[in-house]
């Protein structure tokens, strides 16, 4: 059977929830939380980590939601192949925190940080310019309300 079609069993899906809670939990609270024995738990976690369903544990600081004041998703259209030689530009851009590729309308979605709306403005300006570069819709984000960082 293949590893990566393997669905999280009821169980599993508690555990990973558990640790979203509080991922710093020890296995005995964790085990409790669930209603598994310790060594249950141990021997699931490393189902899943073996698994690729976990693929790390990380903290989210203070600093990681408000560290930049303003936040902002940007949705790129890319006109022809372009998109290998925009990507290598964006990523070099500092106040870029993360690029994503996907699907429909827009062929990537970047997550923007800055100080102020006038660098926001600037970091804007300056990738609506990349040759190929088609069309694209920015969104200032408001609020958190969760955030989960992934490795």
């Amino acid at each position: 059977m293949d590893k990566k079609n393997i669905k999280m069993d009821s169980i599993e899906v508690k555990i990973v929830a558990a640790l979203r809670h509080n991922a710093r939990a020890s296995l005995s609270a964790l085990a409790g939380l669930v209603g598994v024995t310790r060594a249950t738990l141990r021997t699931r976690l490393e189902k899943l980590e073996a698994r690729g369903d976990i693929l790390g544990y990380t903290v989210v600081t203070k600093a990681d939601i408000a560290g930049l004041p303003v936040r902002a998703l940007m949705m790129i259209g890319i006109e022809g192949r372009g998109t290998e030689r925009i990507v290598a530009r964006i990523i070099g851009i500092p106040e870029v925190q993360a690029v994503h590729s996907t699907n429909g309308k827009w062929d990537l979605v970047l997550e923007i940080g800055t100080e102020a709306l006038v660098d926001l403005d600037r970091v804007l300006a300056v990738i609506r310019r990349f040759d190929g570069v088609q069309s694209s819709e920015t969104s200032i984000l408001l609020a958190s309300r969760k955030v989960s960082k992934v490795l």
